[in-house]
């Protein structure tokens, strides 16, 4: 299982728009070839793109266009998930053939990768709902075995607090839910998050080996609550994700300097 995870790009139906004074669709296809640059560099390639949510800022059908153009260029499977900053039903009918679209499982290399919509109409905060907690569980049972196969989870909100009272008041509000219900799946190996637009990385509660990870944007990053390990918290980013053939999971912190020049402060208010 080989993941390249981008978040919360904030694309606008305009092509040439800007979303926070910064142009959305050029960061994001600037973003994409640093990444698979920096991944080459390395020797490594992905098996799929994730991104992460807040695909769309302005929820319009020109936004998932201007997407499904970009994605058109790379020869990658693509999963894709709702953040608050989407409508999932544009979402879906622009992209349902071109990529996965969360809630999904799907198989990834000798793993699992666990899709979840955390979108919630008219709110900031996310939330799973009992419908989707209960496919979720229902689906573990039947598709991933008890033990052996590595289980990935992908979700746009944080199901934990990470430290920053504006972000954890917008957090997953049935986060707890879902972790009762992750915790006791043996294969799982890490969850993977957005919304933050910064680096986080946590133990799970109950599972100190198993991560929590936050993503950065490749629009623009929040005053961060952990430091950089790249030190570099003002610039765009993303993760690379490995489990291998001994089932454990790898990560990377991927950073590049934006494509308009130095980060800019200005820009980094913390609105998500």
């Amino acid at each position: 299982m080989r993941i390249l995870q981008l978040s919360d790009p904030h694309l606008l139906a305009d092509p040439a728009g800007r979303c926070h004074g910064r142009p959305a669709l050029d960061l994001l296809r600037h973003g994409l070839q640093e990444a698979l640059g920096q991944l080459g560099a390395l020797g490594e390639a992905p098996d799929l793109l994730l991104i992460s949510g807040d695909l769309c800022d302005d929820e319009t059908w020109g936004g998932y266009a201007r997407l499904a153009d970009l994605l058109q260029e790379i020869p990658l499977p693509v999963a894709l998930l709702a953040g608050n900053h989407d409508q999932p039903t544009l979402l879906r009918a622009a992209l349902g053939r071109r990529a996965v679209i969360a809630p999904a499982l799907v198989r990834c290399g000798q793993g699992w990768l666990l899709l979840l919509d955390s979108h919630r109409g008219g709110d900031t905060a996310g939330e799973l709902g009992p419908l989707q907690l209960d496919w979720l569980q229902r689906r573990l049972a039947a598709e991933v075995p008890a033990v052996g196969q590595p289980l990935l989870v992908a979700v746009h909100h944080p199901p934990v607090p990470i430290g920053d009272p504006a972000m954890d008041a917008i957090r997953l509000r049935d986060g707890d839910a879902l972790l009762d219900r992750l915790r006791p799946v043996p294969g799982l190996r890490g969850l993977v998050f957005g919304h933050v637009h910064q680096h986080w990385h946590g133990p799970l509660p109950g599972r100190p080996e198993v991560p929590l990870l936050g993503c950065p944007s490749t629009l623009r990053s929040f005053g961060p609550v952990q430091p950089c390990p790249l030190g570099r918290p003002a610039d765009p980013g993303g993760r690379w994700l490995h489990i291998g053939g001994d089932g454990v999971l790898r990560q990377r912190l991927l950073r590049w300097a934006p494509v308009d020049g130095p980060s800019l402060a200005r820009c980094n208010a913390p609105t998500p």
